[in-house]
This record gives structure tokens, sequence and C-alpha cells, in this order.
């Protein structure tokens, strides 16, 4: 140590122009199982740390430039990084800034951001090994994925025993209580810190609804069980329409800035009537939108299907329902052509204020119309198919009389037999 310091005193003598370069070796002894690249957590590169102690006290900015990941696309090992220094200059510029890319290179390559990571929690601040072990994990995590979107339960580490998840989670505790030093949270931010991780994850999930809306003509009405590139798009959203429906300053209640997010991709995302219905509207709109326009409803086969969806029912109930709609469901409906059919609404109000048979009477509806068939046909073996010229699905009740012959009473069940139905 004695001769090094020694060394940098004949280096800051030296005069600007000499054109003489200074090289300082600095030994570093590795202990057993130690890497060259391990300067984060391991102990051994104490030397050279005081080195650059020493040399921040005569000129900090050399030593802080280095904390810095360099973006100059020059390297900064082997002798490019020497060679960064050019006939007439020194290592230490007017000023005291450098007039180089890096001043310091390692025998076996270093990374920058390693370096940089090295300088600001071991040089400029002095971090614990207990923070540095961290750290040097939490930028490993970064370098793979690119941030720190980290589970909690996430166990890292050579040996797989390091809690990754848990370390961040804590730091993320401390800094909300304010006891997170600054350059704590300046380090974290350069690998990408997820502060706070519901505000992350609704990001994450607000992409992919972005993606679900472009490919289904701007809708967000998913099925529960959608999902988009292994995304599970439709319980995310379920989730969020349920806590829509929590009063607002309700614990649980969705934040008005999500709602709003939420809104500007569709202002239609959580409607005030069921969501299923907003699905057949989409797929609606869309057939619309792919024939330009330029649609008769009231012409569209009732057997239409499109996208999954029963199109072409759909479009008949809702023109035969309409004065149950509410106005905005209207508004939607007349926006891509579909109106209210009057003869069907006419018939739909018939057909609700008509006497409702009870099951008995039903029962002896049909009775009627088996003894008619077995009058006909000479056998009471009813196609399941069969239906009377009224509409009788009489083959389909048989069957069903048949399944549930213990709910039948003594009576029914001799009126059947008289008939000759077989059990």
């Amino acid at each position: 140590m004695v001769d090094i310091v020694q060394a940098i005193g004949r280096a800051l003598r030296m005069q600007p122009g000499e054109g003489k370069t200074a090289s300082l070796i600095v030994p570093v002894f590795l202990k057993v199982g130690e890497q060259p690249g391990d300067i984060l957590e391991s102990d051994s590169y104490g030397p050279l740390i005081e080195i650059l102690t020493a040399l921040r006290s005569h000129d900090a900015k050399v030593v802080e430039a280095l904390a810095v990941p360099q973006k100059s696309g020059k390297r900064t090992t082997g002798r490019s990084a020497e060679a960064a220094v050019g006939p007439g200059e020194s290592m230490v510029g007017a000023g005291g800034s450098g007039a180089f890319t890096l001043p310091v290179r390692f025998q076996a390559p270093v990374d920058e951001n390693v370096l940089a990571l090295f300088i600001a929690s071991r040089v400029l601040v002095g971090e614990t090994q207990l923070w540095r072990e961290g750290i040097g994990h939490a930028r490993r995590w970064f370098e793979e994925t690119g941030g720190l979107d980290v589970p909690y339960s996430a166990l890292v580490g050579e040996n797989g025993n390091y809690p990754l998840g848990k370390w961040l989670s804590d730091r993320r505790g401390e800094n909300a209580n304010g006891e997170l030093a600054p350059h704590r949270v300046e380090m974290l931010d350069a690998l990408g810190m997820i502060w706070s991780v519901s505000d992350a994850r609704f990001e994450a999930g607000l992409d992919w609804a972005r993606v679900w809306a472009k490919g289904h003509g701007g809708s967000l009405a998913a099925p529960a069980r959608a999902s988009i590139g292994g995304y599970a798009i439709g319980t995310w959203l379920s989730e969020l329409r349920a806590a829509a429906q929590v009063p607002a300053g309700e614990p649980g209640a969705l934040a008005p800035q999500r709602r709003a997010a939420l809104e500007e991709i569709d202002p239609w995302w959580c409607p005030h009537w069921p969501i299923t219905w907003q699905r057949s509207y989409a797929v609606a709109r869309q057939w619309w939108l792919e024939a330009d326009g330029l649609v008769d409803w009231t012409s569209l086969p009732v057997e239409t299907v499109f996208e999954g969806e029963q199109l072409g029912r759909w479009v008949r109930a809702q023109r035969a329902c309409w004065p149950d709609l509410v106005e905005e469901q209207q508004d939607l409906l007349t926006a891509i052509g579909i109106a209210e059919d009057q003869e069907l609404v006419a018939a739909k109000a018939a057909a609700e204020t008509k006497p409702k048979l009870s099951r008995a009477d039903r029962f002896q509806l049909h009775l009627t119309a088996l003894a008619e068939f077995v009058e006909r046909e000479g056998h009471a073996r009813v196609p399941r198919p069969y239906k009377t010229s009224e509409g009788l699905s009489l083959g389909a009740w048989l069957n069903n009389t048949k399944a549930r012959r213990d709910k039948l009473s003594a009576e029914q069940r001799g009126q059947l037999e008289a008939l000759g139905v077989s059990w």
C-alpha cells in the first residue's frame, strides 16, 4: 500500500503535456472459490477500494465518473482504454476532469455496469456486505429479464437460496416509510426497480388489454376464461369490473385513474348491463364493420353464427325486446343500424300476457295429443323430434316424462299405460 501511494504521488507530480501516462497496478488476492468478476460481493477488493477512495480525495470527478455506466461505445478494457489518452494529453485534464473514457481496467474483463455499481456502492458510499449481496443479485436478475418484476417467493444465487423477492419487498417497505437512503433508491432505480407492484401489474394488464381490443373491434368484453399471449385477460378484466362496483372511497374500489385508462380503450368495458350482452353487441358491430356498414338486419337469417355467437338469434331478440333495453343500449344498436321491430315487440307482449298453463294442464294437453297420435299410428312409440301440427314437441315431452316417472302420480302413470306407453 505504501508503494502504491508513493506511485500516486509521482503520477500527480507529472506536468500536463509531457506525453506520459502513469499506470498504477493494484494487486488483489482472491480467496479460495472467488472469481475475478465477483467485485460486488468479494471483500478481497479492499485494497482497490482504499486506492480509489484516496484518488477521490485528490480528484472526485475522476472516480465518480466510474459510477456512471458508459454510453460512448468506447471499450474500457485492454489497451484501448490506454489509447483513449492521445499524444500530449494527461490522464487528468483541466479542472480535474478525466480526458478518457474510464481510468480503470482489470486484467480480467469486468462489465461496465458492474464496475459502475461497484464504485457507487463500495467506494462512494461504502455499503455493507448484506446490501452488496442483495444489489448484486438484483443486477443479475435485471440483466437476465430487463426489469425487477421479481415474485416475492423468488430464490436466486448459485445455491438457489437467496430470497431476492423478499429483499426487494423489504426495500419497498423502507422506501414507503422514508427509511431508504436516496443513493440506494437511485441504485435500484437504475435497475428498473418496481416500487409499486400493483401499479406495475396493472400497466402490464393494460398493455394486453390494448392488444385484445385491437383484435376484437375495440371491445374489452372478453369472456372470463379468455387469454392472450398466455395472459389471463378475462380474469384480469373480471376482477377490475368487480372493483368498479365498489363505491368510491371504500376498500377495494377501483382507482379513478385506472377506470379512465380502461375507458380510453373501451368506454363500455364495464357496462351497467350484463357483459354477455356487450360481448354479443361487439360481435354484431364487428359484422357491421366488415360489411362496411351495409347490413340489412331485417333479413339476417336467424341461424347466423359469427365469431362463435348466435348472431341471428341475438339480433332478433334485441329487435323484439327493444322497450326493455335502456336508452344507452338502444343508442348502441341504432349506431350500427339495428332498430325496433314493432311486430316482434307486439308478438312478445302478447306471449307474455297469455295465461300460463299449470304443470297438470300441460300434462293433459300433451296426453290428448298422444292419444291422437296412438289412434292415428296404432302405437305410442313417438319419435323424439316429432312435433304436432300445433307445435307441441310431443316426442321430447314423452321422453322427458319417462325419465321422471317417479315424479308422476299413480293416475298419470295409469293414463300413459292405458295409451300403450312402455317404460
